[in-house]
């Protein structure tokens, strides 16, 4: 299937006119480039103001992490591209941004990778320790270029419930903040479908429906009012209760 039909039938055609720069030389000028950028931010931040969420031990990590929200995708295109290793999954970065991207699997994996053993704290009321690993979102936003009038980034998915699209999204501190990351591994092994796969939002300082997964594009905006019913995520566009920012 080509990609571009791949990504239309996941719901996903804002992902048009995206570079994909993992088969040329940009991509190892971006990421040499970005580096700079990323390191600036978090010095600029300063490390003694940043909140972080705690850590744990490897022998703290929860025997069985369980998926929760949608646990299956249940597209032919989602399931081709996953027994096919997702070696066609492409995530875009759209939007308030200088240079849009399509990064692939390896591109990801080419990156610095963080990895973090945090809590996941569900807000009907279970709880799981695992060790995610991924690139940082401020890495991915170095390299597409953030520009002035963004103020969200917003996290868009493959998997729909009641026939509307996932999605979710954050303020650009959350988006910035060093423990956000893009997991594509749980404990250590590519994440399962229930998960997740084959990327998910780590976005570590808040409630679990606020961690998107089955990632395909990540969108800095201004503002909401052009997406969803404009509230900033599929369980706040429904008036679920479910807050926007979902801090603990």
């Amino acid at each position: 299937m080509k990609r571009r039909n791949f990504l239309a039938a996941l719901g996903a055609g804002f992902l048009g006119g995206c570079s994909e720069i993992g088969k040329t030389g940009t991509f190892k000028a971006l990421v040499e480039g970005a580096q700079d950028w990323h390191r600036g931010i978090h010095r600029a931040l300063g490390a003694g103001r940043i909140t972080m969420a705690p850590e744990y031990h490897r022998s703290e990590v929860s025997p069985h992490f369980r998926g929760n929200g949608t646990t299956r995708v249940g597209k032919p295109e989602y399931d081709a591209s996953r027994d096919n290793g997702f070696a066609d999954w492409r995530l875009a970065v759209t939007g308030l941004v200088t240079t849009p991207l399509e990064l692939s699997m390896d591109d990801l994996r080419a990156l610095p990778q963080r990895t973090q053993i945090t809590r996941h704290d569900c807000v009907e009321g279970w709880s799981a320790i695992g060790e995610w690993t991924g690139p940082q979102l401020s890495s991915i936003l170095a390299l597409a270029g953030v520009q002035p009038a963004a103020r969200f980034a917003v996290f868009h998915c493959a998997d729909t419930l009641g026939n509307a699209d996932y999605y979710e999204s954050c303020d650009m501190d959350d988006a910035l903040h060093p423990q956000t990351i893009i997991a594509h591994l749980l404990n250590g092994e590519a994440l399962p479908e229930m998960n997740g796969a084959p990327l998910r939002l780590r976005l570590e300082r808040q409630l679990g429906y606020k961690h998107a997964k089955y990632l395909t594009g990540i969108e800095l905006v201004e503002s909401f009012d052009h997406i969803g019913r404009g509230r900033g995520g599929y369980w706040e566009d429904r008036d679920s209760g479910y807050q926007w920012y979902a801090g603990i």
